[in-house]
């Protein structure tokens, strides 16, 4: 007889290994299967996230600028340096031992959880059986009230730059680069390309990016998009669009020549590493059995209902092999209320509110809707910006670059979505979305006393501005 769990989670990334905690939490008999193993062939746990996303990329930021500002922003503070050096392989431990660091965690949550790991390939089956295949081939199946399908996914490959070692990479294998090259070529001006490309931007490296789009981030708000490609271009990043990547070619082993398309016709790139970054698609190959009852759409994505159902009843997905954002936190969101489903309370997440960020310096962050989202709509609205430039705060860390715009609707004030360029953009932007998750109209954070100096003021001006009240900015015309 099978051994039966209330709830089983397929995948252990930051969807699953949430979604099984909390279940575990709640009294629930939990199993997580996973599948991704180090090379001692122990099971690691924290998915793509942890392992080679989320974690690792934000290490290798974090210590490219500081570096980068050791070398080129400390004279204004009056600090002397010179000769400033990277160790390259020294960062690339560092990284390794954050991330080891976490994942270990993860562990040893489940273990004082008491949440069973099963490691191996898992498969859902009819009738909510989960099949189990470990690394030596074995199989077994556990039975389950309740599946939580929480599988990820994994970089989109394209046959004009297929990977090979050492030279073309995609984002795993771009985190692990231990000697700066002199010329990198991302093919992607996303989220992925646009962190990696500043990275080795900043230890010296030559980057170009090819952006097949005609738009430069054309998912952001047209004002964050366009501070950011005049900022990002400051910086070394020669950032191509129009520009369809048609083929690639190994030079002597050492060496890629990138072929691709722009407006004025085939064009040539010869560069030491190619990272491709062209996206990502749902990992559910050989997740579901032929009978397991649930349905992909045509590009892998799970069909879920607005409570991450699936058709079968007592089967669930979450993450990126659902419908909406790729992001982490999404995914861990989407567990928590899962779980809380399961257990019999009543639980639900609000899709309009999940914070977008991209850690480039200076980092860009975003919740709610854009200004051409919204006038697309019909909505009429009103905008408040800010620059950090008049920021006291922003001046005395020498980090004035970008701003924050608040945008609301001009009937009921409510703000309806905020939009940050700036050295903290990633922890203003929690301000944002605790904001549009009660409802606030920009007249509640007009009427909050922020602390001084702070960054955060620069919130609170522009939602001054979007009245036309910022205290320290001239405003466009008086009431």
């Amino acid at each position: 007889m099978s051994q039966k769990f209330d709830v089983i989670v397929i995948g252990a990334g930051p969807g699953g290994y949430v979604a099984a905690i909390r279940a575990a939490q709640l009294g629930l008999k939990t199993a997580c299967v996973e599948k991704w193993v180090d090379n001692k062939g122990a099971t690691v746990l924290g998915g793509t996230c942890l392992n080679v996303g989320c974690i690792p990329s934000k290490a290798l930021l974090e210590s490219t600028h500081k570096f980068h500002e050791a070398a080129h922003d400390f004279d204004v503070h009056g600090i002397q340096t010179s000769d400033v050096q990277m160790d390259v392989k020294k960062m690339v431990s560092r990284k390794d031992t954050i991330v080891k660091n976490l994942t270990g965690g993860i562990t040893g949550l489940f273990k004082a959880n008491g949440v069973t790991t099963l490691s191996g390939m898992g498969k859902l089956l009819a009738n909510k059986q989960v099949e189990v295949t470990a690394a030596d081939g074995t199989a077994t199946i556990y039975d389950a009230d309740n599946v939580i399908l929480a599988s990820g996914s994994v970089p989109v490959e394209i046959p004009p730059a297929p990977l090979t070692e050492g030279l073309i990479l995609d984002n795993a294998g771009a985190l692990n680069i231990d000697e700066t090259p002199k010329r990198l070529g991302v093919i992607g001006a996303g989220v992925i390309g646009l962190e990696m490309g500043s990275i080795w931007a900043r230890l010296g490296s030559q980057v170009t990016v090819l952006e097949a789009m005609d738009g430069f981030l054309t998912l952001c708000d047209k004002d964050v998009a366009k501070e950011a490609q005049k900022l990002l271009g400051k910086q070394g990043l020669d950032i191509k669009l129009s520009a369809r990547c048609t083929g690639t070619e190994i030079i002597d082993g050492k060496e890629v020549k990138v072929k691709y398309t722009d407006a004025a016709g085939e064009q040539e790139l010869v560069v030491d590493k190619l990272i491709v970054a062209v996206g990502r698609r749902p990992q559910t190959q050989g997740l579901l059995a032929g009978d397991s009852g649930v349905k992909l759409d045509e590009r892998g994505f799970i069909f879920v209902d607005e409570s991450c159902r699936t058709g079968v009843p007592g089967v669930y997905a979450i993450g990126d092999s659902v419908r909406g954002p790729m992001l982490a936190h999404k995914a861990s969101e989407e567990g928590v209320m899962v779980a809380d489903i399961i257990a019999g309370h009543k639980a639900a997440m609000n899709y309009d509110v999940i914070p977008n960020i991209i850690y480039t310096f200076p980092e860009l962050a975003w919740v709610g809707k854009t200004e051409q989202e919204l006038k697309a709509e019909g909505v009429k609205i009103k905008v408040g910006k800010f620059p950090f430039a008049a920021s006291g705060r922003a001046m005395a860390s020498n980090a004035t670059d970008g701003f924050v715009k608040i945008i609301a609707d001009e009937e009921t004030d409510r703000i309806l979505g905020v939009h940050i360029v700036g050295a903290i953009a990633s922890e203003l932007i929690a301000q944002g979305g605790i904001a549009m998750e009660f409802c606030s109209s920009a007249e509640d954070l007009q009427l909050m006393c922020f602390a001084h100096p702070t960054v955060s003021e620069a919130v609170h001006e522009a939602a001054l501005a979007v009245d036309n009240h910022a205290i320290h900015m001239a405003n466009r015309k008086k009431r």
